[in-house]
């Protein structure tokens, strides 16, 4: 049985979906916070409701007594996907404490839940490109140094990441680190820049430029994410007397970094209607560009990403207009 947290979210929906697709049982837990509209998670999970193999119990992973409950409930557990965060780098700025709450203390709930699940073979968690921060090397590697990062969110991932590898080397289970790049695709985040600019476009209203475009990103596609996740999942790192530790990271990216004019114009061309633009100064905590070297993920994972963004775009936008009846 495998446990996927922030089962309700955008990446976790779909890795919950592709898991279900092979036959796998899963459960899936969720705070269905209100960062943004809960409607959105709820039919998230209603998609996943549709399988009796799916099981969702709503738990924050903050609740140390909760937690602890529900590990002991389910000590048959045999992989974790840890998705379960509180994501955004500009929110960040606002509500640090909830990255505390979610993205150290949660995480830290299931590093103690995994030192204790006897059956457990492999945990997999989330991290991100923030954490390579204002590094002007690119592509990002998963070598380079990420003492720098560029906001709090950033700098909770980097932690995660450290504390995961100190929990590995003192456990002695096995562990995946994932960095994503700026995943894009149907039921995605409200405050990304595919949603944000595809529902302004479709409005009628402006959109917010920053960097005046000169901006670029590695956008990936959420199903090559989640093929990603789950060739990980599959290959957890060796545990052995002649081993290295049992923790890897390694990048999930589309490895083609994209201008963000041409974001903006394969939207344009998608929902055949020119974008307002208002442009605007580099936000705080925001990086110019993100890259993605995705050697060792190949390698190792056999990792490759097949969707770009002219492919993408559409697919995000037939959904948009289906779920929102525009």
């Amino acid at each position: 049985m495998i446990l996927v947290t922030g089962a309700a979210g955008f990446i976790g929906f779909h890795v919950a979906r592709h898991l279900l697709d092979r036959g796998e049982r899963v459960i899936g837990i969720d705070n269905l916070s209100p960062y943004y509209d809960p409607r959105l998670k709820q039919a998230r999970l209603a998609q996943l409701e549709a399988s009796e193999n799916f099981v969702f119990l709503r738990l924050d992973l903050a609740d140390r007594q909760a937690v602890s409950r529900f590990f002991e409930d389910h000590a048959q557990l045999t992989a974790i996907v840890h998705l379960a965060a509180q994501a955004g780098v500009r929110h960040s700025l606002s509500d640090p404490f909830a990255y505390v709450d979610a993205n150290l203390s949660g995480h830290l709930a299931v590093l103690e839940a995994c030192r204790r699940l006897k059956r457990l073979q492999h945990l997999v968690y989330a991290s991100t490109s923030s954490v390579y921060g204002n590094n002007e090397k690119l592509p990002f590697a998963v070598g380079d140094r990420v003492e720098s990062p560029a906001s709090l969110y950033a700098a909770t991932k980097i932690a995660d990441e450290l504390m995961t590898k100190a929990y590995c080397h003192l456990f002695g289970f096995p562990a995946t680190g994932l960095r994503f790049f700026t995943v894009y695709g149907p039921w995605g985040r409200p405050d990304m820049s595919a949603f944000l600019f595809t529902r302004a476009i479709l409005a009628g209203e402006p959109i917010r430029v920053f960097n005046g475009g000169e901006m670029e990103r590695d956008f990936t596609y959420v199903d090559d994410i989640a093929a990603g996740v789950l060739a990980a999942l599959e290959r957890p790192p060796s545990i052995g007397s002649d081993a290295s530790l049992p923790h890897r990271l390694y990048n999930l990216g589309n490895s083609r970094p994209v201008h963000l004019m041409r974001f903006i114009g394969t939207i344009e061309r998608t929902c055949g209607r020119k974008a307002i633009l208002e442009m605007a100064p580099m936000q705080p905590g925001d990086v110019r560009a993100t890259s993605s070297d995705i050697d060792l993920t190949t390698r190792d994972l056999g990792y490759r990403p097949a969707t770009s963004v002219e492919e993408g775009i559409p697919r995000f936008v037939a959904w948009y207009r289906d779920y929102y009846r525009v």
